[in-house]
């Protein structure tokens, strides 16, 4: 597997980047919580392919005292009782808008699940917040972004 970067975007167009940092510093401000943000993060990052994302997020769960089991569950959340229904909702939520072209047209049970657990703007936060990392993703993997071999604890 070639791990080598292929380009350093974030010096090649570095007013995109500065906006991209711009919109994840407004979803850090987000009333949602970071351990929550993170797990979303992490689910999609674990979808999209992306270990660079995926590295970070991890990382941060930790620093915020998540434990092994529950990180390491992320892929399987429907398959354990480790989540309650406000991340159940949120990881449901992030995975239908990483999968677009999966039941496009079945996304109103998910939304309603969404709507009994976040308020109005916390739904467009989140909803932002996963575009966000869709869009990191994204540009991480095409361009080959390397993870730092480094101990996790």
């Amino acid at each position: 597997m070639n791990t080598t970067p292929r380009l350093n975007w974030f010096k090649l167009v570095p007013n995109s980047f500065e906006a991209m940092l711009a919109v994840s510093g407004s979803i850090e401000s987000s009333t949602i919580g970071k351990v929550l943000m993170d797990l979303v993060f992490t689910r999609v990052s674990q979808i999209n392919g992306c270990a660079y994302c995926l590295d970070m997020h991890v990382r941060d769960l930790r620093k915020q005292g998540e434990g092994w089991q529950r990180i390491n569950s992320v892929a399987t959340w429907r398959e354990v009782s480790l989540f309650d229904a406000r991340e159940r909702a949120a990881l449901d939520w992030a995975e239908s808008l990483t999968r677009l072209a999966d039941h496009h047209d079945e996304r109103e049970a998910e939304f309603e699940a969404l709507k009994a657990q976040f308020s109005d703007v916390e739904i467009a936060e989140l909803t932002l917040a996963i575009a966000q990392i869709n869009t990191w993703n994204r540009m991480n993997v095409a361009m080959r972004m390397p993870v730092a071999v480094k101990a996790l604890d």
